[in-house]
């Protein structure tokens, strides 16, 4: 049952940093990376599709993503698919393939994004925290239940802790990657 316990709180754990991870490529650095188009979705046949379903998107050079259709009459509604995605990017339509130039970030903007990156691991550490309350009531249960003794109780709750105690690590070494990512010019 402990080891049970345990194992749920590593997995969602893990979740959360995943989570987290997937947060982190959402937000724009000054360099073009494919994670920043990972959100936008394409109408494909009256279904809504990833673009990565739907196109091939590559890193033509530090400030360039290229996107080629693998239907070229989808082209335009890709086109459109990126300009709607409320991420600031104009896509030029070259008739075979869309090229999207990242414009550098201004100290403003990189703030923001900062900002951004703070309040996604923000909650990523909640969600660890809630986790960790979680297991604790479960551990708390089976002591008042007479399933383990307290002394169990105790051993598995500092295991726990560890287990917090090193996803707060990640979280925080991952948050510092990003800001410094986030902050080169």
């Amino acid at each position: 049952m402990i080891n049970e316990i345990k194992k749920d709180a590593k997995q969602r754990m893990d979740k959360s940093l995943e989570s987290l991870q997937h947060a982190f490529g959402q937000i724009r650095t000054g360099k073009a990376h494919p994670s920043i188009l990972g959100s936008v979705m394409v109408p494909y046949y009256g279904v809504d599709t990833p673009l990565s379903g739907v196109a091939n998107v590559t890193v033509k050079d530090n400030q360039t993503l290229q996107v080629v259709a693998f239907e070229r009459n989808m082209l335009g509604a890709i086109d459109k698919a990126i300009g709607s995605a409320g991420l600031n990017l104009n896509p030029t339509n070259l008739g075979e393939l869309l090229l999207i130039t990242m414009a550098p970030l201004t100290e403003e903007t990189r703030k923001g994004f900062t900002k951004q990156a703070r309040a996604a691991a923000e909650d990523a550490r909640v969600a660890v925290r809630n986790i960790r309350r979680d297991a604790m009531d479960k551990l708390k249960k089976l002591s008042k239940g007479k399933e383990i003794s307290e002394d169990e109780e105790r051993r598995a709750s500092a295991e726990i802790d560890k287990l917090i105690k090193d996803a707060e690590g990640q979280i925080t070494k991952a948050t510092d990657e990003k800001e410094k990512d986030l902050m080169a010019v």
